[in-house]
């Protein structure tokens, strides 16, 4: 199952469609908060995340995650420009990283290769 987390319903929703349109299972979550007190938290094995959310950002979510499965594949998105993004998302160790608006082919090849490993 893969977790989208996003705090833009019309984003959250439409990476849901996306996702499932593949033959994925998908779940939305509005913040990470939300996405870290789910039951069903165990189940998830991706999870796609804005990096800028209010209360606990992309980055954060990634730190909280590392700690608690360690290995669970990260994949980043953001509306914001700013140069280092991409850079510090995959140095945080983010499988992929993508602006919006993105290309839905390399979005579901990264996804394909996050469940891979």
């Amino acid at each position: 199952m893969i977790s989208i987390v996003d705090d833009d319903t019309s984003m959250r929703e439409m990476l849901v469609s996306l996702v499932r349109s593949f033959g994925y299972d998908a779940r939305a979550f509005a913040s990470a908060e939300e996405f870290l007190a789910s039951d069903d938290f165990e189940k998830f094995t991706c999870t796609i995340t804005d990096i800028h959310m209010p209360g606990m950002s992309g980055f954060e979510l990634k730190d909280r995650l590392d700690a608690l499965s360690g290995s669970m594949p990260i994949i980043m998105i953001t509306a914001r420009t700013e140069p280092d993004l991409e850079e510090k998302a995959i140095s945080s160790g983010a499988i992929g990283f993508f602006r919006k608006p993105f290309e839905v082919e390399k979005l579901v090849g990264c996804i394909e290769k996050a469940l891979e490993n």
